[in-house]
């Protein structure tokens, strides 16, 4: 109380700003490791950037920062009272959130803020939005129900407008997680973490934020490039448009405008005269803008961006399918990409921090991330967009126990797994909410419904659905297995060392890849989660003896590209938990290998010369 009369007193003093005000409200909860960018997160400012490059409006307000919170008996009421402070959009169990606390099934996290809307919001429909909420989420404002959302990886949105008051709005907000208690898609989340495992994730984990638009708006678009005729056809949802309405759609390059049309009831067909390519060569990005127009006068203006660029398959003059970018061969070699953070779990403490691994991952001269089991923030895809990195995209999984079948070919060992109704509509809901959140973004070229029989069923249905929903991207069926005869993709998953599935038996219909490999793990003294019963597949006591084992099998990779490999994915970008398999310390502290080493093993993999294509 004393601390709290202070705090008030230096207030009214202007001694203190109210920035380092809610600096003294907030600390790091824990003893854990972190990473480097903890000491810049600013509960004033917290990631604070537009959170959506897809779809950017100007009129908006970032929401995250210090919200109380109080943890409840499930069926309990509304709080009356608080527990404390929660930084957003950190979860609960964070470092970051300055909490730490576990929830449960049997648990609901409550949330409050209030705010002032801005006075260009005045007059407008009022969003909104969340980036991710793990997992069921009821939102009300001013103590009236605004929905519901149950889904812990796909951003949804709520129009408040007939909710709000005059002067400050109050937000109440109550999540359920039942983690791996539950039917729903939870990644690798778990009560009680072990070996690949880790800590549950609850709560409100993306950013936050209100906008204000017109009565008639653009809600979202699909842009699909055609780089063999030259097009991009565009299509765009948009929520009370009135007859007279008009639609403009417009692609830039840089400041030049070269492609114009007006959105009608069928989807656009742009021209795109002499496209420039998107590769990770050259990353080149079109903008994009959507204009609303009625009576002459512009009541919405959104801006986008798109890339050309093409994801298929092709045969080799030796008749093995290849994966191809923008119809030529280019091996896809990457790490396998968790995306935990030590701090804030799911959540990157700041932009710089999101960024870097991927930076990182690109200086070690990869081309490629498989982004594994979980889904990033819109940002983390933009900035793949913008450098160039290829991206696999996994559905985060949920159910597990059924059989695996680790390599094509063996009879009765895998089965499909016989999901309840109930847990199979959660995944089918959310992986199409997940395809529809991330179609624009150009760096995701396959996207792998499931993992090593993680919750696997219904496998040809599943797998032939997703195809048809994105006939532009490449369906991985099932990285590391269970396999069935569907889909353009045979991978497998082999530790430690890189190995293939026969191309004389299944090259002249799938394009092969190693899903998973290597594991080379090295605990570094004052950088592990846990001093003690750390792993990894295949461990060393040095630097030095690690990369000598990695440059090994980065030879055997040279050999299995020239006979059928078309790529490859090693295990992993960063130490997780109680894994020690990164190239790079959980804290990111500590990169075991220097990248410039890295780069220059890796660097043959991609010689044109290795693969001749049919003509």
């Amino acid at each position: 109380m004393i601390k709290n009369n202070l705090l008030v007193l230096a207030l009214s003093l202007g001694l203190l700003s109210t920035a380092d005000a809610q600096q003294q409200d907030w600390k790091i909860a824990g003893n854990k490791i972190t990473s480097p960018w903890s000491e810049k997160v600013n509960p004033a400012a917290v990631l604070p950037d537009y959170p959506r490059p897809q779809l950017e409006r100007g009129n908006w307000k970032n929401l995250n920062g210090l919200w109380q919170y109080a943890v409840r008996e499930k069926n309990a009421a509304t709080p009356t009272s608080w527990d404390g402070k929660i930084l957003v959009p950190f979860a609960i169990e964070s470092a970051l959130s300055g909490v730490g606390r576990t929830v449960g099934k049997d648990s609901l996290l409550w949330y409050r803020t209030s705010l002032t809307l801005p006075a260009a919001m005045k007059g407008k429909k009022v969003l909104l939005h969340f980036g991710a909420v793990d997992w069921r989420t009821t939102v009300y404002v001013n103590g009236k129900e605004a929905g519901t959302h149950e889904g812990g990886f796909d951003p949804f949105s709520f129009d408040i407008t007939a909710l709000l008051k005059k002067g400050t709005q109050e937000i109440t907000i109550s999540v359920w997680d039942p983690t791996d208690e539950g039917p729903q898609p939870r990644g690798k989340q778990v009560k009680k973490p072990n070996g690949i495992w880790y800590t549950p994730v609850t709560g409100i984990w993306q950013t936050v934020w209100v906008e204000g638009v017109a009565d008639a708006y653009v809600a979202g678009t699909t842009q699909t490039p055609d780089i063999d005729r030259s097009e991009l056809t565009v299509n765009a949802d948009i929520p009370g448009r009135q007859p007279g309405d008009i639609v403009k759609v417009t692609a830039w390059d840089g400041n030049t405008q070269v492609a114009a049309g007006n959105l009608e009831a069928q989807p656009l067909q742009l021209k795109i005269p002499s496209p420039k390519l998107w590769s990770p060569e050259s990353p080149f990005l079109y903008d994009l803008r959507f204009t609303i127009t009625r009576k002459g006068k512009v009541i919405d203006e959104v801006k986008s961006y798109f890339a050309m660029r093409k994801s298929s398959i092709g045969k080799d003059n030796n008749g093995v399918q290849r994966m191809l970018l923008n119809n030529r061969f280019v091996f896809q070699f990457g790490p396998l990409d968790q995306g935990w953070w030590p701090d804030g779990l799911y959540t990157a403490p700041t932009e710089e921090a999101l960024v870097y691994d991927i930076a990182q991952t690109k200086a070690m001269g990869f081309n490629m991330i498989r982004k594994h089991i979980k889904v990033e923030p819109a940002r983390w895809y933009y900035y793949c967009d913008k450098v160039g990195m290829l991206v696999w995209q996994d559905m985060p999984s949920g159910d597990l126990g059924n059989g695996w079948e680790m390599r094509p070919g063996i009879i009765d060992r895998a089965s499909d797994k016989q999901r309840s109704p109930e847990s199979e509509a959660y995944y089918r809901k959310e992986w199409n909410a997940i395809i529809n959140t991330l179609y624009n973004f150009p760096s995701i070229i396959v996207w792998t419904p499931f993992n090593e029989a993680w919750g696997q069923f219904k496998t040809m249905d599943i797998v032939a659905w997703t195809m048809q929903k994105d006939p532009s991207r490449l369906v991985n069926t099932a990285s590391g297995g269970n396999f069935y005869p569907i889909g353009p993709i045979i991978d497998l998953h082999n530790y430690p060392e890189p190995a293939m599935p026969d191309p004389a038996i299944y090259g002249d219909k799938r394009a092969i890849v190693l899903g998973e490999y290597g594991g080379l793990g090295l605990p570094v003294d004052g950088h592990v989660w846990q001093q003690k019963d750390n792993w990894g597949y295949q461990s060393f006591k040095n630097a030095d003896d690690l990369f000598k084992r990695y440059a090994t099998f980065t030879d055997r990779l040279e050999e299995l590209i020239k006979i059928g490999l078309s790529a490859a994915v090693y295990t992993q970008t960063t130490d997780v938990e109680v894994e020690i398999n990164g190239l790079m310390t959980y804290d990111r502290k500590v990169q075991k290998v220097p990248v410039e080493k890295l780069k220059a093993v890796t660097q043959k993999l991609y010689n044109p010369a290795l693969v001749t294509l049919k003509p």
